[in-house]
């Protein structure tokens, strides 16, 4: 039975290359922001933090375990242009702590807009939210150190008078290495469809998928973190119209981008600094951000994070800022309570 479902695994991940989708191509994007400020400030995609985070579930449902049990976390951001999303989630173990249900939300709100017809003339303001509730479960396979989980996530959009419901899937796969405290993820996210269209074209949903890396060095209270972000499409890398150069005759030549370019711009590095300990920071640095969203001649740390963790009895608290662009940055919030 354990052999039938990692098969099943396979072909699965094998087959979502085909669907390869990014930014702009897609619906339901706010189902690949970040869903929590410790995932912030590693970078924004962490898949391998398998311990208390009941938001890690939301990410990775490999991850859910027992340790999540009766935690609830409540996560906010102010982000770019106004826009403010959050997310919460929450874990349940019964049957002698073995079994956990995890249960998540991720909800966005636009903001409000100033809407106008074809000739200028103003018809009100309008705005946009969208939402995403998801259950998951992880089990063991077998006695060995792979973990398999899965999310199903109900999805709901409003923008402006246009509405639709769509359903999803993620898929996760673990390996954990309790002697060297060694993590390795692998994971398909939003393998679905639109149950409803917004004016009766269906679109994809965006597709994703990720690898992740992570260990606890021996003797030094680090943690490092190493993911490799949007494998089902190669390359990932787009010239850039503003980049590019001009010689004495007016010949432009387009922005060169390389094999190492495209590599980085799939990955993301992060570290935890005393990750178990009550007071803990976190750094991370997103290449691809970094890179698309940098200023030419101009230093402005985009893709750079860093955030901190604090612990007061049952509650941790959880910053983060995260470098954009010069013009505007992100602050995320999180509260995580032990109900038990």
């Amino acid at each position: 039975m354990f052999k039938n479902k990692i098969v099943l695994l396979l072909i699965l991940l094998s087959c979502t290359y085909s669907y390869a989708q990014l930014g702009g191509q897609s619906t339901y994007q706010f189902l690949n922001l970040v869903s929590s400020p410790r995932q912030a400030a590693l970078g924004g995609k962490v898949l391998t933090n398998i311990d208390y985070d009941v938001t890690q579930g939301l990410y990775n449902p490999a991850a859910i375990n027992p340790e999540m049990d009766n935690q609830l976390a409540l996560n906010f951001s102010n982000y770019l242009g106004g826009i403010t999303y959050g997310t919460a989630a929450y874990a349940y173990s019964w049957d002698r702590h073995t079994q956990t249900l995890h249960a998540g939300m991720t909800y966005i709100n636009y903001g409000d807009f100033d809407g106008y017809d074809e000739n200028g003339v103003p018809t009100g303001t309008f705005t946009g939210t969208e939402a995403a509730l998801s259950l998951g479960y992880a089990l063991q396979i077998g006695y060995s150190d792979f973990y398999f989980g899965s999310n199903i996530k109900f999805i709901t959009s409003t923008l402006e008078q246009y509405s639709s419901i769509g359903i999803a899937t993620d898929l996760g796969l673990m390996y954990v290495d309790d002697d060297l405290d060694f993590q390795a993820a692998l994971v398909v996210r939003n393998l679905g469809t639109q149950i409803t269209t917004y004016a009766g074209q269906r679109e994809s949903l965006p597709l994703d998928i990720t690898l992740g890396l992570s260990q606890t060095l021996e003797h030094v209270p680090i943690r490092w973190h190493l993911t490799f972000e949007n494998l089902q499409q190669w390359p990932i890398a787009v010239s850039n119209p503003a980049r590019a150069t001009t010689d004495l005759e007016g010949n432009q030549t387009e922005e060169k981008i390389g094999f190492l370019n495209n590599v980085m711009r799939h990955t993301i590095i992060g570290a935890e600094l005393f990750p178990d300990k009550g007071f803990n920071i976190r750094l991370g640095y997103n290449f691809r951000r970094a890179e698309e969203l940098r200023i030419v001649d101009q230093r402005n740390f985009s893709g750079l994070s860093v955030g901190f963790g604090i612990k007061i009895n049952k509650l941790r608290f959880s910053y983060t800022h995260a470098k954009y662009t010069a013009a505007s940055n992100a602050n995320f919030f999180g509260l995580h309570i032990d109900l038990q």
